[in-house]
């Protein structure tokens, strides 16, 4: 009974140029765990709750930055070390008593020091984004559903959570391929009543289930309920 009046909805959608959607958040995200790590905070509370600058998820770093601080010592070893054979194959290099190879020799040092160092600083970056990685601040967006706990250990590409962008609304449906050009010029209502928004995408190419239709994209400014079916009229 339910299938045979969807198709009887849809066929009346069709002639009528009507459509249904739900209005959705503009965008909806699914954040994963960029690195692995024990999960020493969880902000459960935040679910259901918009954020404001707050902390989500953080795993534990005190390793990396423990890392991190002794490799910015040797960092600076490194840099001291240049200096010395630098100065050092100045003072070869002006000796002419002194064959090539020793000259050659020396540059080499130094050189294997400017590698070490630019590994060195690589490594240094790479920790500071790892430790970065592990607190998870959201600015504003709403919190849908935060899916590890204090305690869990997490992998690369593990869900932590899920937010959503509830600046706008979006409402999707799929039109005719034979109608779309007919449907750009006419005026949008919404549940009966006249708006001012327009088409804001077309997909101009149809996906495996609606292959004789075209998915259609709608953005709506100021939401107050989302997740509720509009009724959608081109007229």
């Amino acid at each position: 009974m339910r299938v045979f009046l969807f198709v009887v909805i849809m066929i009346t959608s069709i002639f009528a140029n009507e459509y249904y959607a739900k209005i959705e958040p503009i965008e909806s995200y699914q954040v994963k765990a960029a690195t692995s790590g024990k999960v020493i905070f969880s902000n459960s509370k935040i679910e259901g709750l918009q954020a404001n600058n707050t902390t989500i998820i953080e795993l534990d770093s005190n390793v990396d930055k423990v890392e991190l601080e002794q490799s910015k010592n040797k960092l600076k070893f490194i840099n001291e070390m240049i200096k010395i054979e630098q100065n050092n194959y100045d003072r070869l290099n002006q000796v002419s008593s002194k064959s090539a190879f020793e000259k050659d020799t020396q540059k080499l040092k130094v050189i294997n020091l400017e590698t070490s160092k630019a590994d060195m600083i690589i490594k240094i970056e790479s920790l500071k984004d790892t430790i970065s990685n592990k607190k998870l601040v959201e600015k504003s967006n709403y919190i849908f559903n935060v899916a590890v706990k204090e305690g869990d250990y997490v992998t690369l590409g593990t869900l932590l959570y899920e937010s959503k962008d509830l600046s706008k609304g979006k409402l999707e449906i799929f039109v005719p391929i034979l109608e779309i050009e007919d449907l750009k010029n006419k005026d949008i209502y919404l549940d009966g009543i006249k708006s001012d928004i327009k088409i804001s995408k077309i997909y101009d190419v149809a996906d495996s289930t609606n292959i004789s239709a075209y998915k259609v994209e709608l953005v709506v400014s100021n939401v107050q309920n989302f997740s509720r079916l509009v009724k959608i009229e081109f007229k």
